[in-house]
């Protein structure tokens, strides 16, 4: 009856040992896979830091075409670009992201009033070109914050589904932040040139 006790006992131990190194495993595995997915949030909000500075040249190219037309305004635009052009260096946040296009907004919004004002500005080919630019920019920013998004559901869903919500508990990875483009704030950026 000992020898079946012990055999029982030996087992058992010998299953909780396995159900430990799997579970070590599987933490090791999701840290891992953690990480991976954290560095790939970070790539993507600095894909947009780079098509945002990249947009922020466009505008810049597209005020100094206008200066010809109109030298105070398009200073003060030029002025206005060089301040807020600035995006929260090496590692951006979401408020960053947003911040500076509040601030593409506005200038944005202030060339458009530009433009109207003098017609022949509008109707010069390096301010077409300009447009051109900014409007592919605008594009590139678009289609990197899907892809933030995309990269951040992937990553929370991860941090919200179980089992891999308790390792993401232990390791202190906590959900992302997506970058909102509902209609609503879409409204606050102007068409620039329709």
């Amino acid at each position: 009856m000992s020898s079946i006790i012990v055999t029982l006992i030996g087992g058992l131990l010998g299953v909780i040992l396995l159900l430990v190194i799997a579970a070590v495993i599987y933490i090791f595995y999701m840290q891992r896979q953690f990480v991976d997915m954290d560095e790939k949030c970070k790539n993507a909000l600095s894909s947009i830091k780079v098509q945002l500075n990249s947009r922020w040249d466009a505008l810049l190219a597209l005020a100094k075409t206008a200066t010809a037309y109109a030298k105070h305004e398009s200073e003060t635009i030029i002025q206005t670009i060089h301040q807020r052009r600035q995006v929260g260096g090496t590692n951006p946040t979401v408020k960053d992201i947003l911040n500076q296009q509040a601030g593409i907004a506005d200038v944005m919004n202030r060339l458009m009033v530009v433009s109207e004002r003098y017609p022949e500005l509008k109707a010069s080919e390096l301010f077409v070109n300009a447009q051109n630019s900014v409007k592919q920019y605008e594009e590139n920013v678009r289609i990197s914050r899907m892809v933030y998004n995309d990269t951040v559901t992937i990553f929370n869903r991860n941090v919200r589904q179980w089992p891999s919500s308790f390792v993401a508990s232990i390791l202190h990875f906590g959900e992302r932040e997506y970058l909102e483009t509902d209609e609503e704030k879409k409204q606050g950026m102007p068409e620039l040139f329709s």
